[in-house]
């Protein structure tokens, strides 16, 4: 072979190496993605719901409703901040756990404990149960558009499981423990012995899982003063002009 020859195929030989080469450096970054090492690589926390019943609500409905995984992203961005403010607070370990009321009825204190929910179940690495602790008077599973059946309450009284009552409403990291059937003695059943054994499973069944309850209002009902001594945070929500300061000052 000629030497002009065997230069030409030494040089055929470099290109091809190097196209290689330049085909492996520019692949696509989820094939880089893939070879990555596995504690490197980004995961997101999807649970599996296999004993829990997936129902799917309605887009329009929530929407009407205000619940803000639909709505506007100034109110998802009110609410994100208002998550960073609670975890920023609860941050010892083991504190997972939040009850949010207000001092009277209908000043908002469901529609934040769902929407709130909502925010957290956004976060990759956490799970959120969010529960209908307001047993007089649960409507969580209205605002949802989800239909009556056993929860919280039926719990409490031994009638149900605690699995008996969860639903997933066909959005990520986030489970809904119904109210169930309503109680007068509400009181009774939120400071009874097994309230404190419901309340050791949820929070420890699941490490990364936060927990909301919805509670009745602090000035019409003893739920939230026998709650308080359960839970590691209280959210106090109040309404622009309706809410005044003399009920604000009786909460405190």
């Amino acid at each position: 072979m000629s030497k002009l020859r065997q230069a030409l195929e030494k040089a055929k030989k470099d290109r091809g190496d190097l196209e290689k080469e330049e085909t492996r450096s520019s692949a696509p970054a989820a094939t880089r993605a893939e070879q990555a090492p596995e504690e490197l690589q980004f995961k997101p926390l999807k649970p599996v719901y296999s004993d829990t019943k997936v129902i799917q609500c309605d887009a329009d409905f929530l929407h009407r409703n205000r619940v803000i995984s639909v709505c506007t992203r100034d109110e998802a961005d009110r609410l994100k901040i208002l998550r960073t403010q609670i975890l920023n607070t609860m941050s010892e370990e083991g504190k997972n756990t939040l009850m949010v009321t207000s001092a009277n009825p209908g000043e908002g204190k469901t529609l934040t404990a769902i929407n709130l929910a909502i925010s957290f179940s956004h976060q990759f690495n956490k799970t959120i149960l969010l529960v209908d602790a307001d047993i007089k008077k649960p409507t969580i599973h209205r605002y949802m558009g989800l239909e009556d059946g056993p929860g919280f309450a039926d719990c409490l009284v031994d009638k149900k499981t605690i699995t008996d009552g969860l639903l997933n409403p066909g959005m990520d990291r986030i489970v809904i423990l119904r109210g169930g059937t309503p109680h007068t003695n509400s009181a009774e059943l939120l400071g009874s012995e097994k309230m404190k054994s419901l309340l050791r499973d949820m929070k420890e069944r699941y490490p990364e899982r936060f927990i909301i309850f919805d509670c009745s209002p602090v000035l019409t009902s003893a739920d939230p003063l026998v709650m308080a001594n359960l839970v590691d945070g209280i959210l106090l929500v109040v309404e622009a002009v309706k809410t005044t300061r003399e009920d604000v000052l009786k909460v405190m």
